[in-house]
């Protein structure tokens, strides 16, 4: 995306930013200022920004609005929201530079005091009708946050542009990563690109590797923990398997939930590393939080039992979106309190800039959850602050983390691989509905899941940072595992990256000093223990086979020879049980073996 960079202030008010008479305070950032003047200068009616959360797409929405209302482009503002708590922190936002949006507008003429509403996506698909009547009536900007939300259904949709369509000016805002589904977006114009598929355009895009560039957000650790998983499947079967290493799709689920599970020893443990981290952090961030992203009521009850047993203190639950879990978390944003443990939705665009620890301990495995989950921890105050967030070791989860930085558009002509009869995403894509519910009701879903968590343990795997990985598996509580939660709260992104890269250097000189019948864990770099799913297991399989069968034509030697060759020089188990890692190695000797040959 090219940013306009004409300056446009003879466009702008005299007193414009810091002296309007709306009241805009505060000195706007660059990325907010470059996407005013775009603005300013071009005048559409439809305008979509995209910028990473954390940034200032409320500062800048409503600096804008302010601009229009001044000019009297428009005579009011209409703020769509996912949720309640949300449409209250756009009110309370919109106050605090004198526009005054009524968050508990139903029906009926709008009191005089306000310059316009808050409203929920959810409401607007119940009254579309009302809302149209009040754009056509004056002259309305609407505010559309995290527009993606108008693609959550049909209806939805539908409903945003039956309401909006009259609208004078319509600002869509997002922060996330777009949709995987193909329902078109109301208001997002789509272009057709060289391959004939249509993705979504931006009119402004300030991505999180520009937001990192220029101090805005914080850099983010990963802290990734593995484990031994022990459960029972509905036909009375027992399964034990360990995170991190290739299985099925449906035994990555239940091996996820399994950990997760309170009664096991891999959420306690996992607490308590987290917890120490915070601690950490807090001698530089003395008001620093953590907040756990559970699945369920259930689970999060359970998870502040395990915070209050372990830490002494009292964590703050919110349990739905309602008026006592909107004050509950104003209320932790104010104080300096450890911990908040909520239900998975929570995490989009709730403002708690003092978090600075999390826990990913739900098993919503889409990119637009988890870069809105990683997102409330992002939010720079000061220069040198770090996030943490801690994760289970599953394969999708550390692709995520690894790809922070990629911008994505909306795709509407997704092609259709071959044998693919559905949408691939649909699955996660209802996860993701369930876990925007206004509502986050006890459903007996877990009641009905078809598996028994037995028990777990948990072990340090790795450290992810700037795409790249670090450490080598420890034990809880081991001082291998306290190099990295000791990592200081306060340094910049390179002395980050030089500090991951010593403490795991000393990790290896530590490891070769003691005998091989010490080492109880896989005592390899992270990068050489590459997390891998079934599937791509299998290509690894079935690709060192490949090479084999052409080597055997080259060599003359029958397979099994070759095969038993590879195990020797590469060392491990028969193909069928190697590690991807140990697969990789071998593919690269038979072609370092072919190669002699020519």
């Amino acid at each position: 995306m090219v940013t306009t960079t004409a300056t446009s202030s003879h466009h702008l008010s005299p007193a414009y930013p810091g002296r309007a008479p709306w009241g805009t305070a505060g000195k706007l950032r660059a990325w907010q200022q470059g996407a005013m003047e775009k603005y300013i200068q071009e005048q559409p009616r439809d305008f979509l920004a995209v910028a990473t959360p954390g940034a200032g797409k409320t500062t800048f929405a409503l600096t804008l609005a302010s601009w229009l209302l001044h000019h009297h482009v428009v005579q009011q503002v209409t703020v769509v929201a996912p949720t309640e708590h949300l449409k209250k922190q756009w009110a309370a936002a919109a106050a605090r530079i004198g526009i005054k949006l009524d968050p508990d507008y139903s029906a009926g003429p709008l009191s005089k005091e306000y310059d316009g509403v808050a409203i929920t996506y959810a409401g607007v698909g119940v009254r579309p009708m009302l809302h149209r009547n009040r754009s056509e009536q004056r002259k309305t900007l609407v505010i559309l946050d995290e527009i993606h939300h108008a693609g959550d259904s049909k209806s939805w949709g539908e409903a945003c542009l039956e309401a909006f369509e009259p609208a004078t000016r319509r600002l869509a805002l997002t922060g996330t990563p777009f949709r995987s589904d193909t329902n078109p977006i109301p208001f997002v114009t789509y272009e057709e690109g060289n391959d004939g598929i249509r993705r979504s355009s931006a009119d402004y895009t300030y991505g999180y590797g520009n937001a990192l560039g220029d101090g805005v957000v914080r850099p983010v650790i990963f802290l990734s923990y593995s484990g031994n998983m022990r459960w029972r499947t509905k036909a009375g079967d027992e399964i034990a398997a360990r995170l991190g290493e290739p299985m099925t799709k449906d035994a990555i689920s239940q091996a996820w939930r399994t950990a997760l599970d309170a009664k096991g020893d891999w959420m306690p443990n996992v607490l308590r590393a987290a917890d120490q981290r915070l601690t950490e952090v807090r001698k530089s961030i003395p008001d620093a939080g953590g907040l756990v992203i559970a699945s369920d009521q259930d689970s999060a009850r359970s998870y502040a039992k395990l915070i209050r047993e372990i830490t002494g203190t009292k964590a703050t639950v919110v349990l739905s979106d309602d008026t006592g879990a909107s004050n509950r978390i104003d209320e932790f944003s104010e104080n300096d309190d450890r911990w908040m443990v909520a239900v998975r939705m929570v995490s989009e665009g709730v403002d708690v800039p003092r978090l600075a620890v999390g826990v990913y301990a739900t098993t919503i495995s889409t990119p637009l959850f988890f870069a809105q989950a990683v997102g409330r921890f992002v939010r720079s105050r000061r220069r040198g602050e770090t996030a943490s967030v801690f994760l289970p070791t599953i394969p999708s989860l550390l692709g995520f983390a690894n790809e922070m930085e990629v911008e994505r558009d909306h795709v509407l002509d997704r092609p259709k691989k071959a044998g693919e009869d559905e949408d691939p995403y649909a699955e996660s894509e209802k996860e993701m509905a369930e876990a925007e519910r206004q509502q986050d009701e006890d459903t007996g879903e877990q009641d009905m899941l078809p598996f028994e968590a037995l028990e777990s343990d948990a072990v340090f795997d790795r450290v992810l940072y700037n795409a790249a990985e670090f450490g080598m598996q420890a034990h809880p509580g081991s001082e291998e595992e306290q190099d990295y939660l000791g990592i200081p709260g306060l340094l910049e992104p390179d002395q980050v990256q030089l500090l991951l890269q010593k403490r795991q250097a000393r990790q290896i000189a530590h490891s070769r000093k003691k005998p091989d019948s010490d080492a109880d864990l896989l005592e390899l770099p992270a990068d050489r223990r590459p997390v891998v799913s079934h599937k791509e297991l299998l290509e690894l399989r079935k690709q060192l086979n490949t090479m084999v069968g052409a080597y055997v034509h080259q060599s003359g030697k029958p397979h099994g020879v070759v095969h038993t060759e590879l195990r020797r020089v590469c060392g491990g188990p028969p193909s069928a049980e190697a590690t991807a890692g140990q697969i990789r190695e071998r593919i690269k000797k038979v072609q370092e073996w072919a190669t002699r040959m020519r």
